[in-house]
This record gives C-alpha cells, structure tokens and sequence, in this order.
C-alpha cells in the first residue's frame, strides 16, 4: 500500500471518528470546551499521521547526537551515564554549607551546585548596611578568599564538578574559586563546572543586577575569552531560562527569551574579538521543568534543534559541539506549595521525569519545604532519591528520547520551535536582547504571561491540588530549616578579622590597578583574580567597578 493510500484510509477513519465522538458528545460533553498547554498551544483530542505529513525524520530529528541534535546531543544518550545529579545548596555560613556538601556527596551527588545569599549576588559585604538581616538567609555568604576555602574544604577540586548560580558579581566568585584551587594545588585545565553569568535574564526575571547591561557584557565576555584559554574545561555562561519562567513566562517565552539572551552574548563574544568555536562549546543552558509534563518534554526538544540551527545558520559555526544545546534543569520553585507540602515531592518527581525524557545533562530537584523554608537535610535527600529513583529503577534512559515519533510530540515541538521563532524574530527586529529589555519588551510580556495564569488560578480554571481544590485541614510542617540568627554577626566579626591581619597596602594597589583595567579595555579577569588573592573583599571589588562603570536603575514601565 502507497502512503498516500494509507493518508487516505486514514482520513476517511479519522472523519468517522468525528462523527462518533459528535454522537457521544451531543451525552457527555468534554470537562472543558477549549483544551490549551501553559503556552496557549490548542491541544487537539487526539493526534494521527495526518498531523505528520510534513515530516522529515532526517531533517527534523535525525539519529541522536546528529544535527540537528533534536533527540539528544550524544548518541548514546543516558545508556553511557546518567546526567550529573546536582542539589543546590547554601545557607548561613561557609562552614555549615561545606557540612551539607559532605552529606550530599555522601548520598549519591554527583556534582555541587552553590546558592549565595542576596547580598552577595548583588555585590555587598556582610557589614553593609543593606546586607542587615540578609546574611546567609537565602544561600551561603562569601564574602572574601577565606570564606570560598572554608566552603570547599575537604573537597578536591578536581574531583568534582561544581556549578555557581551568580551573575553580576561572577567574576569575583569565579576568580575566588580559581584561587582556592590553587591553593590545593589543582591546575586550572583539570577544573570542570558552571557559572551562571548570564546577567540578561536578571533585568527582566530575578532583578540581581549591579551595573547597566553593556558594561555586563564586558564582564560576560572577559570571562568567556579568560577561560578559554586558562580554564578550558569551564562552562563559563549557563544562559538561563529558569528564572524567566519562574517569573512567570510559558514554556515558549523561555525557550524564546533565552535562546535570544545567547545569541546576544554570541554577537557580543565575537564583537570582543573571538571566534565562534573557541568559545561555543563551553556555552551551556539552564531550564525550568515545570507541571505540564508533556509540554515540558516538546519544549526541551524544541530549544535544541533551534539552537542547533541558529549557531549553524546564524553564526556559520562548524565546530559539531557548539551547535550542541547542553542544558541543566531544575524543577519548578514556583509550582511549590505551602498547602499539602508532601504533594509537592510528586510533582517533583513527574517535573524531574520530564527532564529526563528532555535530554538534560545536569538536574537539580527542588525540596518538598521549599515554600516554607530552605531545605531541611531530610527534604533534600527525598528530594535527591527522586532523581536516583527515576534513574535506577524506571528504566526509561534504556533507550534514547522514548518518546519521538509520539504525533502530539512532535507536533507539539514544531509548534513550540515555531512560535519561540517568531518572538526570537521580534527580538531581532527591535535590535537584540540587551535593546529588547531596554525598551521592556520581555519584562511586559512576562508579566502579561503571569497575571494570566495567576487569574487562571484564582478564578478556579486552572487547579492547583491543595491550593484552590482538595483543601484539608493541616497540621503545622516540622523539622525546618532554620537558619541561625547570629550568622549575620559572626560573619561580620570574621570579616573584620579579615581587614585588621591583611596586607591592606597590597589590597589598595590590586583595588587601583583593576580600576585602571576598568577604565580602559584590558581582560577584567586578571586583575581581579590578583585583588582576591591579595584578599580584596566582594564588597570593595564591586565598588571599584561601581566607581567606573556605575549603577544600573530599571526604568519604569507603563
């Protein structure tokens, strides 16, 4: 029988099937009159062939590990390894995250994953007045050299792989955890890990930003150019959608504003000079996996053959590995609740399993208290027994993305890729990512796409279970974190230890030799890397650079 036999003995099913379903409908209407994902993508009753006729499996999935890297970017997949198991952590003091380190090492992690408190993501000292009652509340504070050794004491460098969730003041962080190494005597071609460094995202979703975007680029690019060539090994951006979505974007806004955001800092990485293939193979990704599960799996799909083709098309890359998506994956903060907290450990798991059947390299999963509180070292091991569980005993990564060739999959990843397109096209036309936020284009969309799902949610349309249905009555969740109420002034005592035993002298000459870097068009990262040894603060080394480059203030939007 031809193909276009069997399309034709399928449409003529597919329309008797019509009839039925109008037959029992006229009895049983559907729960809903219009089915949609969180994207506002139609989802249709059922899926055929007739959704694939303009399939070409060559051109639009290939083999794994072939462009364009639609069903996984290496050909084995998770039948070689399984991704890097990484649980976020961070809190209170250097030392007391160092302890929950070790336990995590102890219990199967495979990769750390560092969180630093807020005023360290935006640049201050502990004993700054606006860090008071900020200190280790939301992550680990660092404050200088010493704190960076004492959080990764009794754990060699090159054994581990470490990621660092921090932008604006990335370089700082970056070159305190190139000292350590070595002082341990780790060479910097054998250290493996990921900073975040992507400061576009921050201006619209997170809002961690010190200076304007322009010269945070400078600092992005300095990095990129910096480890190349010392750090090789080093992802030195994981551009990131996470935080887009968690403020409240569809999946096709993350995939869109974040691939947008990376073509930003390729243009900006070959305007400072270097070549695509010297740096796009250790450009790395971070996705949310939020609720609506197979939404999630098309969109993780979508954003690697997109990606693929825009490094190829756009930016004539040749090297396999830059055309390569590499992504980390967190579960979704956001769909948290404080109601039935326990409830949230399944959605972990059902978020977790999407990444998975994804492709991603790299996951962390959220813990079941995390509405409440930082997680409790009871809540992070379930939370990291889900992956272990996913892994060892599903068997879903025996076989290379199980579910292709599914006709609502990849339909769905044509839509999504498609509709990611046109917003990327947006962008292009208003002149880029950095002009897109300074005009607020993605700020106001994403803060269209929250308030719809947030009415969605208060009007009953969309049930959160817990939340707006389901309600119980609860008893008052035990065993919290908490964290202690003296770090603040322990971690300020030790800060002024720092200053009165220093060599104060080599600190100001590191301070005004990197204000002369800044103020002209030298690598940032030397001189930098010279102030934290010499045990420059955070604080002090963003001030300098706040002296040249200046503060950023959002503009209000109408």
């Amino acid at each position: 029988m031809s193909d276009k036999d069997q399309m034709e003995r399928i449409k003529e099913a597919k329309a008797k099937y019509d009839e039925r379903v109008a037959k029992v409908l006229q009895k049983m209407p559907e729960r809903k009159a219009d089915f949609a994902n969180t994207s506002g993508i139609p989802v249709n009753r059922v899926y055929t062939p007739l959704d694939m006729e303009w399939f070409d499996y060559l051109k639009q999935l290939g083999l794994p590990g072939q462009y364009p890297y639609t069903r996984a970017v290496q050909p084995t997949a998770y039948r070689g390894r399984f991704w890097t198991m990484r649980q976020y952590a961070g809190f209170a003091s250097a030392d007391e995250t160092n302890e929950r380190y070790h336990f995590l090492l102890k219990s199967g992690q495979t990769g750390l994953s560092v969180a630093f408190d807020l005023p360290t993501q935006i640049g201050y000292d502990s004993d700054h007045p606006l860090a008071q009652g900020e200190v280790g509340k939301v992550g680990v504070c660092i404050d200088s050299l010493w704190d960076m050794e004492r959080l990764f004491k009794g754990i060699p460098l090159d054994q581990v792989s470490t990621s660092m969730t921090i932008n604006s003041p990335c370089a700082i962080l970056m070159a305190m955890y190139l000292a350590v190494a070595e002082k341990q005597g780790v060479p910097f071609d054998k250290l493996r890990g990921t900073v975040q460094n992507d400061i576009l995202k921050e201006y619209p979703a997170r809002g961690t930003y010190i200076f304007a975007p322009r010269p945070s680029m400078r600092l992005i690019t300095d990095i990129f150019a910096y480890c190349t060539k010392e750090v090789p090994q080093w992802n030195t951006i994981s551009i990131s959608g996470y935080h887009i979505r968690e403020a409240g974007s569809t999946a096709v806004q993350e995939v869109a504003f974040t691939l947008a955001n990376g073509i930003a800092y390729v243009e900006a990485a070959i305007a400072a000079g270097m070549k695509v293939d010297e740096f796009g193979p250790r450009l790395s990704f971070f996705f949310n996996s939020h609720s609506d599960f197979l939404e999630e799996v098309a969109k993780f799909r979508a954003a690697r053959r997109l990606w693929a083709k825009i490094m190829k098309e756009r930016f004539n890359a040749q090297d396999p590995r830059s055309l390569m998506l590499r992504f980390h994956t967190q579960t979704a903060g956001c769909s948290l609740t404080a109601q039935q907290p326990l409830n949230n450990i399944m959605r972990v798991a059902f978020q977790a399993m999407s990444a998975v059947l994804g492709g991603t390299q790299s996951l962390h999963t959220n813990s079941y208290d995390e509405a409440l509180a930082l997680p409790s070292e009871v809540a992070v091991q379930v939370a990291l027994r889900s992956q272990q569980v996913v892994a060892y005993e599903t068997n879903v990564c025996d076989t290379v993305d199980p579910l292709a060739g599914s006709y609502y999959i990849e339909k769905l990843t044509d839509e999504v890729e498609a509709r990611a397109q046109e917003y990327i096209d947006q962008i292009d036309r208003m002149g880029g990512a950095v002009a897109a936020i300074e005009k607020g284009f993605i700020q106001k969309e994403i803060g269209a796409s929250a308030y719809r799902f947030q009415r969605e949610i208060e009007k009953g349309e969309r049930i959160i279970v817990g939340l707006n249905r389901f309600q119980t009555h609860e008893d008052k969740l035990t065993g919290l974190l908490k964290v202690d109420p003296e770090v603040g002034a322990k971690q300020v005592a030790r800060l002024q230890e720092l200053k009165s035993t220093r060599d104060n002298g080599a600190v100001q000459q590191a301070l005004a030799e990197l204000k002369t870097a800044a103020e002209g068009t030298d690598n940032l990262m030397p001189p930098i890397l010279k102030a934290v040894k010499a045990l420059a603060t955070l604080g002090e080394i963003c001030d300098t650079l706040r002296g040249v480059f200046g503060e950023y203030e959002a503009p209000a939007l109408i």
